[in-house]
């Protein structure tokens, strides 16, 4: 690691101390703020664009690293476009259509850049050629990581958190394959997600709002976009699962819990992870705690993964499967009916 992306880091990390405060006044004074009602925990008015923040500080960090002399003018472009689109539903609270179709609007700008997902490789198989479906496996891959960030955005330093995290496991994976570029963009985005906890950790003083989760999203996608640029392998993919594992972990139980209980998939409810386990009776603070927590643990299964044979691969992939479920099911994340796991148990054992 060079002095200048060390530097780099600390100038993210500097801008957003210094810039947050400035963007709090901001936000109250243009009305983007976030209100209480009953399905949010917190109980007064937040300012809600943290997320510009973060942005500033990775513009700062962007420079500082010399990377305008890189060539990334579409993924930049992507970004701007993401964070007009945040700040945009910060103020005025976009519908779902209007933010999916900037979303892919963005994508659309990375992918025309020639960044995109061509080959995937199955072990003891073929390579096969995504061909024209190389620009839409693309698309929905960063729309998709986009999305998982902000799914999760409902406690203190939640996101900001998950996303430091996975972030840092990024940079370190990076670093270790000699990626620079991808370690470079890591760091800065890290320094700057790292400064704005010091205001959004609970008893947070201002939320990341949609500007902030979905340009975290992108760039996560971003990141690991670039990790598996054109020929990949099918475990390859799984790698910014397992890292983004809470998140989507959260995402596919919020769906399966729609089905089982006949809610529409996109009705917001308060029945996520973090709701449960405050549900449970663990403090706002230890519930974000234990998140990060299970954000650690998937982010080491993810490293662990990258080196593993293919029989140790599939390993830690039905341990994280069946971890999920089991969370799921003591926590009832579903509904408290819906446990086949500990039914089984129960039935086996004879334990009731």
């Amino acid at each position: 690691m060079t002095v200048q992306l060390i530097a780099a880091f600390f100038v993210s990390f500097l801008t957003v101390l210094v810039l947050t405060p400035l963007v709090i006044k901001f936000a109250h004074k243009i009305g983007a703020t976030d209100k209480p009602n009953h399905r949010k925990v917190h109980a007064k008015v937040m300012p809600r664009l943290g997320g510009l923040a973060i942005f500033l500080g990775v513009v700062a960090g962007f420079f500082a690293a010399g990377l305008h002399d890189e060539k990334l003018t579409g993924i930049s472009i992507g970004a701007v476009l993401i964070i007009i689109l945040g700040i945009l539903d910060d103020k005025y609270e976009l519908s779902a259509k209007v933010k999916l179709a900037g979303q892919i609007a963005a994508a659309g700008i990375v992918v025309s850049t020639g960044l995109t997902i061509d080959f995937i490789s199955i072990p003891f198989m073929a390579k096969f050629n995504l061909g024209i479906w190389a620009i839409p496996v693309t698309i929905f891959w960063i729309v998709a990581i986009t999305n998982a960030i902000n799914l999760i955005d409902g406690l203190d330093g939640l996101a900001a958190g998950i996303s430091s995290i996975g972030i840092a496991t990024i940079a370190f994976m990076a670093g270790m394959a000699g990626k620079e570029l991808i370690l470079a963009l890591a760091l800065i985005l890290l320094g700057s997600t790292i400064a704005f906890l010091f205001y959004n950790f609970h008893p947070a003083k201002i939320f990341m709002g949609d500007t902030g989760a979905l340009f975290l999203g992108y760039s996560i996608g971003i990141l690991s976009l670039l990790g598996l640029y054109k020929s990949v392998t099918l475990f390859s993919f799984i790698v910014p699962i397992i890292i983004l594992g809470v998140p989507i972990f959260d995402t596919t139980y919020a769906i399966i819990r729609r089905v089982v209980n006949k809610k529409p998939i996109g009705a917001p409810d308060k029945s996520h992870l973090h709701h449960r386990i405050l549900a449970i009776g663990l403090s706002h603070r230890n519930t974000v705690l234990v998140i990060y927590a299970l954000g650690i643990l998937f982010s080491v299964a993810a490293i662990v993964f990258e080196t593993s044979t293919l029989w140790g691969s599939l390993l830690i992939v039905f341990g994280l499967l069946l971890l999920f479920q089991i969370i799921a099911e003591v926590i009832g994340l579903v509904n408290e009916r819906h446990k086949p796991l500990i039914k089984m148990y129960r039935k086996v054992t004879g334990k009731q």
